[in-house]
Parts: C-alpha cells; sequence; structure tokens
C-alpha cells in the first residue's frame, strides 16, 4: 500500500484522520490568485512513516455511504468514518497559530485585527458588523477586490445603524461593479432587522445569528461569531474544506452529507481549546519557552482559511509539511491534489433571452434619445436593480419575426398606450400633432448581436434588439401597475441559507418606479 500521511494523534502515532473539501462551498473566496505567499517556511528533516491507518470496519464504512473511491494510484480498502478524525489537535493548532501571526498582516485587510477580549458589549457588535460586511464582500470575490470596496462601504455607512438607514439604491450604488447585487440587498434586509429587533446587534452566537439575520448561514455565522465574539464555532468554506480534505486524506463525494458531517466536525475539534483560564474566551498551550499564549477560536479559524486559501490551493503541488511538523508529504503521485474528489460537472443548459432596448425620442428632438428600463423583483439575480425589458428563456431557434413579436407583447404590459402604436419603417410627420399619443410609432426593430454568459451551470445568451420609438413631445407614460414579473426568474441559488429559509428582502426595496425613462448618458449608472 502506497505511504499515507502521519496521523495527528500524539497520543497514537499509527492512527490518522481524514476530510474532504468541496469546491461549490465558496461563499468566503478569501483566495487571491495574485497573490503569492513570501513567508520563510519552517525546515525541518522528513520523518519516515513508520505505520498504516487503522482500517478497521467497525461500522458502515465511507465508502459504503457515500460511494466513495480511492484517487488513482491508492489501493486502500473500505474503511471506517471514524479513521477522519483529528485525534489531537493541538500540535497542529500551535503550528497553524504560529504560521498565521506571520502572514496576519500580508495582505493588508482593513477588517482582520486582534481579537481583543477586553472589548465591551458594544465593541464587539460593531466587530461584528465589520466582520459580517467583509464575509459577505468575500463571497465569490477576491481579497484584492474587496478591499476598496469594504473601505468605501464603511466610510458610507460605519454602523449598523447608517446601513439600516440606507436606501437600497444607495446601497447598489456603492455595490455597483462587485457583482451578485442580491449580497447587498441581503445586507440592507439583515441590517434594517438587527435594529428593528435587536437594538442595533448581530446576535452573539451563531445558532441565532444564522436562524434570525437574513442572508447569513452556517459559514458566515461561525465566521463573524468566533471573530468578533469569541464563540467557539467552526467555519467551513471552500479554502477550508480543501484544507481539511487534504490533511485528512478524505476522498468522497464532495457535497454528500457524510463528508460535510465529517469536514464540519473536524474544524469544531480544531476550535475546542481547553480552558486553562476560569472566565477566559481564549485558551492556552504550553509553549516551548514555557510562555502560555492564548489562543482565540476567531484567529484558528481565519488562519485555517488563510491556509487553505494562500498555501493549498486548488491545482497547486505545495504542502503543508513545512509548516505542520506533524504532518508528513504524499510521496506517491498524484499527491494532495488529489484530495478534495472531484465533483462530476454536469453539463451546463443553454438558455436564450431577448433583452428589448427601447429607445424613444420626439420628433422635435431626435437627439434627445430617452431609454426605458424596468426594476428586477425584490429577489433573485440582480435584485432590485434597473435593467433592459426582458423576455426570459425563450426558445433557442427564435425567429427574428418571433423576436419582434416579443417587443409588441412586451410593450403593453409596461407603457400607456402601447396597443395603438404602429409599425412603419419611417415616420412622416406632415399633417401630425405630435403631442397626440395615437401618433407614436415603432420606427425600427433592429436585432443587434448575442452576448454569452457561461456560470456554472448556465449557459446563457442574451440576443440584443433595438427597438425605436418616435413620437410625442415626452416619453410614453408608464402604467402605473407595470407587469414586469411575468418575464423574470423568481428563483436564484444561493450559496448560503439555501437551506435555513427564504431571504425575503422586500422592505428594503424601494419600488415606487418599477419602470422609468433614462437619458442615454445616464443608463450606465441607473444599471
Amino acid at each position: 500500500m502506497p505511504k499515507r500521511r502521519q496521523p495527528l494523534s500524539v497520543d497514537s502515532p499509527n492512527s490518522g484522520t481524514d476530510k474532504e473539501t468541496p469546491n461549490f462551498l465558496d461563499d468566503s473566496e478569501h483566495e487571491d490568485a495574485s497573490f503569492t505567499p513570501t513567508t520563510k517556511a519552517l525546515t525541518r528533516k522528513k520523518r519516515k512513516v513508520t505505520g498504516t491507518r487503522n482500517r478497521n470496519v467497525d461500522n458502515a464504512s465511507l465508502s459504503q455511504i457515500s460511494g466513495s473511491q480511492e484517487p488513482d494510484g491508492y489501493d486502500a480498502p473500505c474503511h471506517s468514518r471514524s479513521t477522519h478524525t483529528i485525534v489531537s489537535p493541538g500540535p497542529m493548532r500551535k503550528a497553524l497559530l504560529s504560521w498565521f501571526k506571520t502572514v496576519h498582516d500580508t495582505r493588508g485587510m482593513p477588517w482582520r485585527r486582534a481579537y481583543d477580549p477586553n472589548l465591551g458589549t458594544e465593541e464587539r457588535a460593531q466587530r461584528a458588523y465589520e466582520v459580517w460586511v467583509s464575509e459577505i464582500m468575500l463571497q465569490q470575490t477576491q481579497v484584492a477586490t474587496v478591499i476598496p470596496y469594504y473601505n468605501r462601504w464603511m466610510e458610507k455607512f460605519p454602523t449598523i445603524r447608517d446601513l439600516a438607514d440606507a436606501s437600497i439604491d444607495e446601497v447598489n450604488s456603492l455595490w455597483k461593479g462587485l457583482g451578485y447585487y442580491s449580497r447587498a440587498s441581503r445586507l440592507l434586509a439583515g441590517a434594517k432587522k438587527a435594529v428593528a429587533e435587536y437594538d442595533g446587534k448581530l446576535p452573539d452566537n451563531a445558532k441565532d445569528m444564522q436562524s434570525k439575520i437574513p442572508g447569513i448561514g452556517r459559514y458566515s455565522a461561525g465566521a463573524i461569531c468566533s471573530i468578533a465574539y469569541g464563540e467557539r464555532v467552526p467555519v467551513l468554506d471552500g479554502n477550508v474544506h480543501r484544507l481539511l480534505s487534504r490533511v485528512l486524506a478524505l476522498h468522497s463525494p464532495p457535497k454528500a452529507k457524510p463528508t460535510l458531517d465529517i469536514l464540519w466536525a473536524a474544524a469544531q475539534t480544531m476550535v475546542e481549546i481547553e480552558d486553562r483560564s476560569e472566565g477566559s474566551i481564549g485558551a492556552t498551550e504550553k509553549q516551548e519557552s514555557d510562555f502560555l499564549s492564548p489562543q482565540y477560536p476567531g484567529d484558528i479559524n481565519q488562519a485555517l482559511i488563510e491556509l487553505g486559501s494562500t498555501v493549498c490551493k486548488i491545482n497547486t503541488v505545495a504542502d503543508i509539511e513545512d509548516i505542520c511538523d506533524v504532518c508528513e508529504p504524499f510521496t506517491e503521485p498524484p499527491g494532495v491534489t488529489a484530495y478534495p474528489m472531484k465533483a462530476e460537472r454536469k453539463k451546463a443548459r443553454e438558455e436564450l433571452d431577448v433583452v428589448h432596448v427601447i429607445e424613444w425620442h420626439s420628433d422635435s428632438s431626435p437627439r434627445d434619445r430617452m431609454f426605458l428600463m424596468v426594476r428586477r423583483p425584490e429577489n433573485g439575480l440582480l435584485a432590485g436593480l434597473y435593467d433592459f425589458p426582458t423576455s426570459v428563456d425563450v426558445p433557442m431557434k427564435i425567429t427574428v419575426r418571433d423576436q419582434e413579436s416579443l417587443t409588441l407583447k412586451i410593450l403593453p404590459q409596461i407603457i400607456q398606450g402601447a396597443s395603438r402604436i404602429s409599425r412603419q419603417k419611417k415616420r412622416n410627420t406632415v399633417g401630425h400633432n405630435p403631442s397626440q399619443p395615437e401618433d407614436l410609432v415603432i420606427a425600427e426593430i433592429q436585432p443587434v448581436g448575442d452576448v454569452v454568459h457561461v456560470f456554472s451551470h448556465i449557459k446563457k445568451t442574451y440576443r440584443i434588439q433595438l427597438v425605436v420609438l418616435e413620437g410625442g413631445v415626452k416619453p410614453p407614460a408608464i402604467l402605473e401597475n407595470p407587469l414586469l414579473h411575468d418575464e423574470r426568474p423568481t428563483k436564484i441559488e444561493r450559496k448560503e441559507g439555501r437551506a435555513a429559509k427564504n431571504v425575503n428582502v422586500t422592505t428594503a426595496i424601494d419600488a415606487s418606479k418599477p419602470a422609468i425613462w433614462v437619458p442615454l448618458n445616464e443608463v450606465v449608472d441607473t444599471m
């Protein structure tokens, strides 16, 4: 049998631990592709592995439960799930925190500060708000991108009460360019609820935070409460999942419940520090210098995330043996990159949306171009933002004639008098009063081209067609209750809080203007 990683137990040198990291747990994307750690690694002599893992199958094996198979190059029998546990986390935790001290400030994250056990209730609540904002921004976004947005956000909304007083338009304006705008609306909804129901403070424990604040799931609750409040709760994002799967040599389907249960248990073990001083949030472990160094759950969780994002990357062959002297390298291919098990990717389904760029200009001022924009629903993709009217998920082989008919269908749902709009190639203004609505005509419907976006599970094609309206002295009036939602998807897969509840941010959305006419020079700023 090929050699495996040296077990982490100091009491039982021949027992080991296994865990895996799923690629779908990317709600906290601390990894920065442009970052290369420059810290000097600890040097040591590699020790020879003299034992193998305990393979006693005394209960249902992980392979039987989740369909796990060993990676190519490894020949291991079915084994108990109890194999994949961290028996003695102390030495690994000590090495992890020692390393983290050397890189704590390397990437210049303004939200990262040393834990202070002497902070009062208000100060800890403020820290929770700051960590919350950073964690939501870091979902699927690199650190270097987030930093300037975070700084601008905290300047505009320094406290949770300042955020709760904001409108969705103010929030979206500040969020512009960061993407995944539903994150911003959930921050606003969460702030409003915290101020209205919890005296302007986020709950100080992960259980209540996850169940009571919109958009906060298990990972974010663990990160916020461990970092700000010192609660001993774990985190498991994509980085920690990948790191622990390699530490534990766990090879099983990354989304399977048995896999996740094992990983969450390992992450919990890492933060379960034994107190050596009564009433202390932090705990201590004996150092070589006999100095009692405090250990805090938030530091441990941040260190796990940092190690996973900067050293234990997805496709790197680098390992952590030079940091952790209780870990042994994989000496046989494919090495650490065999873990976690690669999730089988489904072929992305193809969808086609027709985007109607509806332009209006008057006869008297043809250069004064106005564009019709509609507000998206309160939930789903780009919630609460304005964009062009869109016909969603139309047949992939739709004809040009059918595309044009979609415009004739969508106009009466938004503007008044659309049923009387005529269709002609060029408007003849002789003898007509431009102030009459019946003089409004569709002067042009012109295909512009396609824009393709490839998501993880959808290949979305946006087919753009320009629709030019002419006539009248001002843009056509908007209906009081335009029928916009029939053309919109209403569901979105959320990375976080999916199982806990549906996030309803209706109260955070100003829907007083469901559709507006916008001058050409303001279109980009409106979206």
